[in-house]
């Protein structure tokens, strides 16, 4: 029988792949585990939303043609509103329940880089928006006939509206201590921003004053664009969402990533 070996050092590289997929793969079973509650409840959410607001907002074209104009002028809305709020949940979830039931520490002990842990955290936040996303659509494409009129626009401001959210409910989860403060950030600041941003509107009807506050709501430009890709109408220039957009989800994830880094409120 030849002798075991001695234990050795294992080698990483440049990057802890393993380590970044183990939490990545983790991220995304936290919420395939409770379907029900994170894909299946988004659903029927959204779907009573598309019908109250068409039988209190479809006026005389209820069941005709102003119905079915005025719902898919809201479906691509109330899509990008289930993906970002799954979006946020996940990631905001995710790091305030480690930190309130105090296993973060198993999280900050493996080697891995503030890079690795914000880029697990946020492509698991990511994955289930975009889960959410597809379901909500095939759900909705059933009750209103909607069609992919731009394929690129579709891919980016979908994925970035999963991106923005997923690092906001990361930066929430940072700062939080409790639930309460994950509450307030979701309350004061992601639903007003949602509700705000000409989800069941155009901003056109807007008083000029209001139309350019809604300018400097990046949720506007990440609704805007998507139902672009959806019907070929949008209030704002293309170009100018998809800068505004990228601005902000660069800041985001630099600011994440430097909060992550220095262990701010996660290391005590």
């Amino acid at each position: 029988m030849l002798p075991a070996s001695p234990p050795a050092v294992r080698r990483i590289g440049a990057v802890n792949w393993i380590g970044f997929w183990t939490l990545y793969s983790r991220e995304v079973w936290r919420f395939l585990k409770v379907s029900t509650q994170t894909i299946a409840a988004p659903v029927v959410t959204t779907l009573l939303f598309l019908a109250v607001f068409l039988l209190a907002l479809g006026g005389a074209g209820r069941g005709g043609a102003g119905g079915a104009g005025y719902g898919a002028f809201l479906a691509p809305g109330l899509i990008i509103m289930a993906v970002m709020q799954n979006a946020f949940a996940n990631t905001s979830s995710s790091i305030i329940i480690s930190k309130v039931q105090g296993n973060i520490v198993d999280v900050l002990m493996p080697p891995l880089s503030g890079g690795e842990l914000t880029l697990a955290y946020t492509l698991g936040g990511m994955t289930r928006g975009v889960v959410v996303g597809a379901v909500v659509s095939l759900a909705i494409w059933c009750v209103v006939p909607i069609r992919i009129h731009d394929a690129a626009a579709l891919l980016f401001f979908g994925l970035s509206a999963a991106l923005l959210l997923s690092l906001l409910g990361l930066l929430g989860g940072i700062w939080a201590e409790k639930f309460d403060h994950i509450a307030a950030v979701t309350n004061f600041v992601v639903t007003p921003l949602s509700f705000l941003s000409g989800t069941f509107y155009s901003i056109d009807r807007l008083p000029a004053s209001w139309q350019l506050v809604a300018r400097f709501d990046p949720f506007f430009y990440l609704i805007d664009g998507f139902r672009y890709a959806l019907t070929g109408k949008a209030d704002a220039a293309l170009a100018t969402g998809m800068a505004a957009v990228a601005a902000c989800n660069a800041g985001l994830l630099l600011l994440c990533f430097r909060l992550i880094a220095r262990g701010y409120k996660l290391k005590a």
